[in-house]
């Protein structure tokens, strides 16, 4: 039985063409691709690649100005957040949680509208695995050029299970019985119609927006398209902690807002959603909303 796409380059000594993730003795970070012959430069001195390949992951090698450096993979997130952007990427705080809450499995059948750089095509390829269907569209063909290469650069060539296309979904959508939905866009809403006939009953959307006008106006545009059930709509927020003896505290900057997202379940064809029992706050749809439900 093959190994996985990509499996490959996770595991074992270090090979040429490996992306290889330094750590200075200060924490700061240095992605590089292995190359036979070359050296690797810093402003602490030089070594080179040979000495890493063929040598297991976390080893530690030492410039000619003899400062130490721990070699190890990069992480999908060290990897994302490193990688050249033409769009800005999904972060993998909001990455983490599209994976978990629109519930993405191995072989799912996955829409993605919004490629950017790679980063959310990346994590959801991996999730779903060889036998999976991945198909990202994205409106910028510079945006798709960027996106490909990243991809192709985490997993040592083209993923079997990912198709790139470049139009807008809503003219170019073509999938059926789709699992989940994706969209990381503008305006998420004027795809509501084309995606809920992609999607097979129960199957999940899942938007990512980044302003609260925006998140808005998505909510009630999947309420009022009356083929969802009631959509959840969340943000996440990171706070790491510093830990050294009995100094145990906060630290004093976090990975605060990055989007919202909002993730929602297809109905069966022809099933209306059931009332919500929840009355909205008085003066909710009041003279200054500017929503889908206006008037």
């Amino acid at each position: 039985m093959s190994e996985p796409t990509g499996a490959a380059r996770r595991r074992g000594p270090f090979q040429v063409g490996d992306q290889v993730q330094l750590t200075d003795p200060k924490g700061r970070h240095y992605t590089f691709t292995l190359e036979a012959g070359k050296q690797f430069h810093t402003h602490k001195g030089a070594f080179p690649h040979d000495e890493l390949i063929g040598a297991p992951e976390g080893s530690v090698v030492r410039t000619t100005g003899n400062v130490a450096y721990l070699a190890l993979r990069p992480l999908l997130p060290d990897y994302v957040l490193s990688m050249p952007r033409g769009a800005a990427v999904v972060y993998p705080k909001d990455a983490g949680q599209i994976l978990a809450f629109a519930d993405i499995f191995p072989g799912a059948r996955v829409v993605e509208a919004g490629v950017g750089s790679g980063s959310l095509s990346s994590f959801l390829l991996r999730a779903i695995g060889d036998q999976g269907m991945l198909h990202s569209y994205e409106r910028r063909a510079d945006f798709a050029e960027i996106a490909q290469a990243n991809v192709e650069r985490y997993f040592g060539g083209p993923h079997p299970a990912w198709q790139l296309t470049v139009g807008d979904l809503q003219d170019n959508l073509s999938d059926t019985d789709v699992d989940r939905v994706i969209l990381d866009m503008l305006a998420p809403w004027e795809c509501l119609e084309a995606v809920s006939k992609a999607l097979v009953p129960g199957g999940i959307l899942c938007c990512y927006v980044a302003t609260t006008t925006q998140l808005a106006r998505t909510v009630e545009s999947i309420r009022e398209i009356g083929c969802f059930a009631e959509p959840q709509p969340w943000e996440s927020m990171i706070r790491n902690w510093h830990v050294e003896g009995l100094a145990v505290r906060p630290d004093h900057r976090m990975i605060g807002h990055t989007g919202f997202l909002v993730t929602a379940r297809r109905l069966a064809d022809g099933v209306e959603p059931p009332m919500r029992r929840r009355r909205p706050a008085k003066g909710a749809y009041g003279d200054d909303y500017e929503g889908p439900n206006k008037g």
